[in-house]
Parts: structure tokens; sequence; C-alpha cells
């Protein structure tokens, strides 16, 4: 009789222990489910501006967001586009300049740099050739600067583009304008004419990476 009696107190506990264990389980859910917090962009009483998104503190940078080096996130140097690059420029750089503007640029501007591409034979805004006088002369940073920013009917690119290959497409953009007007005596001694554009602007490679160098010499 004592062993039945010890057996139907033993599963009696045992049920009660269950019962508890999931009661404290539920409450604890209860009690993280209903905590107290902030919803974004709703309406809280516990600020004087009613509102529990709180502003940045003035001043705030984002990890990785510090914007150091004026002429590598602007085209500037105090505040005046100019005509240098912030990283010498290989041929490397020149094939991925190349390939990223026939992605982003070649739509409007033509693979020739001529502003008669496809979307301007479709009826759109003829943007100015790259040859034009004005662009000729335009610095390195402005072709930068406006792949940054937009200019006139043109949005900018800062979202598509990360800024390196802002900088490789200006100086495609410059070694298209150096195929169109380079000269016999720009050609290195050594080195042989070609009849045709290279595939990566190879052939003016060498004279701008001088034109590089000693623009950011003499920074």
């Amino acid at each position: 009789m004592d062993r039945v009696i010890s057996r139907t107190t033993l599963r009696g506990a045992a049920f009660l222990l269950a019962g508890a264990s999931v009661f404290l389980l539920a409450s604890c859910r209860e009690d993280m489910h209903n905590q107290p917090k902030f919803i974004p962009l709703r309406e809280n009483q516990f600020y004087a501006d009613g509102r529990s998104a709180r502003p940045q503190v003035e001043g705030t940078i984002a990890r990785g967001q510090l914007q150091d080096d004026p002429l590598l996130y602007t085209g500037k140097v105090n505040g005046q586009e100019v005509d240098q690059f912030p990283f010498a420029i290989t041929e490397k750089d020149l094939a991925r300049g190349r390939e990223r503007f026939n992605i982003f640029c070649s739509p409007c501007h033509s693979q020739l740099g001529d502003g008669n591409g496809m979307i301007v034979q479709r009826g759109f805004k003829k943007p100015p050739s790259y040859f034009d006088p004005r662009l000729m002369k335009a610095p390195a940073g402005h072709f930068f600067n406006v792949m940054t920013n937009g200019w006139g009917a043109m949005g900018d690119y800062s979202a598509q583009v990360p800024v390196a290959d802002r900088w490789r497409i200006a100086a495609y953009i410059r070694a298209l304008q150096l195929s169109q007007t380079a000269k016999s005596s720009d050609v290195a001694a050594g080195q042989k004419l070609v009849s045709h554009a290279p595939e990566n602007g190879a052939g003016v490679t060498s004279k701008l990476e001088a034109h590089v160098t000693d623009n950011r010499e003499a920074k």
C-alpha cells in the first residue's frame, strides 16, 4: 500500500512540476513579447517631439563613410575641379574604365564618346561630345563630379558606380579624347603606331600614366 501511495505521489508531483514549467515558459514568452520598446516611425510620447526615432547626433559619420580625401571623393582641391587623379592609372584601370563606360555611359554618349548613343538615336536629348573644345579642356575632376552629382539632363551615378570606378571612367574618357587628338610625336620612342583603335585604350596608356603621375606629384 505504501508503495502504491508513493508512486501516486511521485506521479502527481511530476505533473505539477511539468505544469509549473509550462506556465513559467509561457509567462517568459509573454513578458518578452509585450516588453516596452519603440516601434520604428511610430508616435511615442516619451520624447517632447513625439517621435520614437531619434535624430542623429550632429557630426555623426557612419563607419566606413569618412570622406577625408577631397580629391578622391569630390574631384576638387580647395573647392576647384582639378586635372588630377587620386591614384595612379594603370592599363588595368583603363580596361576597367572602358568596361564601366560601355555599361553606364555609352547608351547616351556612344562607345566613341561623340554623344550619339542608342538612347539618343531613339529620340532622347543628345549629350555634348567629349571632343567639344570645352570638354577637351575640362579637368578630370569635372567628369568625376558630373558622374557623382549629375549635370543638366543627366542624373547622378553615385549609387550605381563606386568612387574608384568613377575615376577609372574619367581616365577612359581622357583616353578617348587622346585617341582622337594624338599625333605621331606623342608616341614614345621605340613604340609602333597602330592602324586601329586598341581594345582597352593601351595605345594611350603611357602618355596618360605620365600625365597622371606628373599631376599627382604636383599635388
